[in-house]
């Protein structure tokens, strides 16, 4: 009985919305553990494992060239960090929905993306009207968003996390250009090019 209780005081507890500063510490705590170990900091990276393992070492040289047993310890990060994601959205969700400034919201209504206010809409993320591969424009969306953002990192050698957090902690100068560029990318895309894709896809 004494087990159970705390087994759910400690499930709400989770389950609430967390300061940003918690996940802040946790992602430096895990940057220097890798740091200490001797390995970088990134996602995307392990992408190209991930080919290898598929088998594209049968259509190209870069993939057969990938040393997997020294990596394989980034496809179980990665493995990791998705199996934390389900968990912490589908077996301890906060009750409360995305915060969202009521600027924000007007602003993506004005260009016809409805505020999710219920599971069944997205909940404050993205809205499943347009999140969903039962439209062509969801379908589309998604294939062209995925396909820029892993030829994007890999073309730039890295992602927001290996060059915004790995890179920037060593100081490197060709990091702090391309987190600049993330940024000057993500304002074009916000406030020019975001609205006219929506209308062109729904």
């Amino acid at each position: 009985m004494y087990l159970n209780t705390l087994f759910l005081n400690v499930l709400d507890f989770v389950s609430q919305p967390w300061h940003w500063a918690v996940a802040g510490t946790g992602i430096s705590l895990v940057f220097i553990a890798l740091a200490l170990l001797g390995r970088h900091f990134g996602v995307s990276s392990t992408f190209e494992q991930l080919c290898a393992v598929a088998g594209a070492g049968r259509l190209s040289d870069y993939f057969r060239s990938i040393d997997l047993p020294s990596n394989k310890w980034r496809i179980f990060f990665l493995s990791g960090a998705v199996l934390g994601g389900y968990i912490g959205s589908h077996l301890i969700p906060s009750p409360e929905p995305v915060a969202i400034s009521a600027s924000t919201v007007a602003e993506l209504e004005s260009i016809g993306v409805p505020y999710p206010e219920s599971d069944a809409l997205g909940l404050g993320m993205m809205p499943t009207d347009i999140s969903n591969f039962t439209t062509t424009g969801g379908v589309v969306l998604a294939l062209l968003g995925g396909f820029l953002i892993g030829f994007g990192a890999r073309y730039g050698r890295g992602c927001t996390s290996g060059h915004a957090i790995t890179g920037l902690a060593h100081l490197n100068l060709s990091s702090l250009l391309t987190v600049i560029g993330f940024f000057i990318g993500g304002l074009l895309m916000t406030h020019l090019f975001f609205a006219p894709l929506l209308r062109l896809l729904f």
